[in-house]
């Protein structure tokens, strides 16, 4: 299922410098294919790459747990997609007339309620004083409906969903095979950090998501090719939310955006070929994964594309289009 083409992609990639790739590929019948090419980590040693090695998911988070749980907490009753960030986080912008209570959770989910693409959180001190600020904050906001990257947004809908649960996130029940404390003798190494001075293996990459705890709205979660294989595969059949949320999540609300996914669009990371109700995400140490429901195939491409350090020639979203083109051009 996985073809030779594909193969030699991976294979030239790892020649080029890339440490090590997992892809995997489902269909909607059931079946599976998955591959396995370099290493866990090349520094402070080498070592080897197995069915069952974490990868640090990054901003898979987002889609995998933060707008899934959103969307089971829609389901249940406890929130509704257009209730306002004021409704279940009172204390947002308290006292400040920023219009950020007024934005909804529908426009935080599609990235278009105004909030900018990112600040260093972990340079605010610790993680209590962190989610204290990330609150009061006045961010300078954009008219709501352009669609501006954020992980503050998810930041703030982890913070939200703490509040609705009454539990931490990284006390959410999970899904087998995805984790917010993997085994770092089980992880795949990613980048040499300056900040931290040391090969990062099973903790967060991310900066902020490590300052906030390791678990965070915007990244934290980590997976074995087969948990996130699992979760494309629901979402290709069915039955990862129910029939409504499914939609819900699935379906076009901004240009470019459904509530947990990205759309394709020039240039989009699942490659060219893709049929127009394709979607997918990716996350910034080098994971992904698609799914294209017209024609029945989803696969997930997991790299550490930043060890030992994300300045690297990989050019890893060309990869991405290289090998989802390939995949579908190779079906039946």
């Amino acid at each position: 299922m996985i073809p030779g083409r594909t193969q030699a992609l991976l294979a030239q990639a790892l020649e080029a410098g890339l440490c090590g790739a997992a892809l995997g590929v489902v269909t909607a019948g059931g079946g599976r294919d998955t591959l396995f090419l370099g290493q866990a980590a090349r520094e402070p040693e080498l070592l080897p790459l197995t069915e069952d090695t974490f990868w640090d998911l990054a901003s898979l988070t987002k889609p995998l747990f933060t707008a899934r749980e959103v969307l089971r907490a829609s389901e249940e009753g406890l929130i509704d997609l257009d209730d306002t960030l004021g409704t279940h986080l009172p204390d947002l912008a308290w006292m400040q007339e920023t219009g950020l209570k007024s934005r909804t959770l529908r426009q935080v989910l599609t990235h278009s309620a105004g909030l900018p693409a990112w600040a260093p959180l972990y340079t605010w001190g610790d993680a209590a004083l962190i989610r204290a600020r990330v609150l009061q904050e006045p961010w300078h906001l954009t008219p709501p409906g352009e669609v501006v990257y954020s992980d503050l947004g998810y930041v703030l809908l982890g913070l939200l969903l703490e509040r609705v649960r009454g539990q931490a996130l990284r006390d959410f029940t999970l899904p087998p095979g995805l984790t917010f404390t993997p085994d770092p003798s089980h992880s795949a190494a990613t980048e040499r950090c300056p900040w931290r001075a040391r090969v990062l293996r099973g903790e967060t990459h991310d900066e902020n998501g490590f300052a906030l705890g390791g678990a965070s709205g915007h990244a934290g979660l980590f997976g074995t090719l087969a948990a996130v294989l699992d979760q494309a595969q629901a979402l290709l059949r069915g039955g990862w939310l129910s029939p409504a949320a499914q939609a819900a999540a699935v379906r076009l609300h901004v240009p470019g955006r459904t509530l947990a996914f990205v759309a394709p669009q020039p240039g989009w990371s699942g490659g060219g070929l893709c049929s127009p109700n394709a979607f997918g995400h990716t996350g910034f140490t080098g994971t992904g994964f698609w799914v294209d429901p017209e024609r029945g195939l989803a696969w997930a491409l997991l790299t550490n594309r930043v060890h030992p350090s994300r300045h690297t020639s990989t050019d890893i979203q060309a990869l991405r289009r290289a090998v989802g083109n390939t995949l579908l051009a190779a079906q039946g």
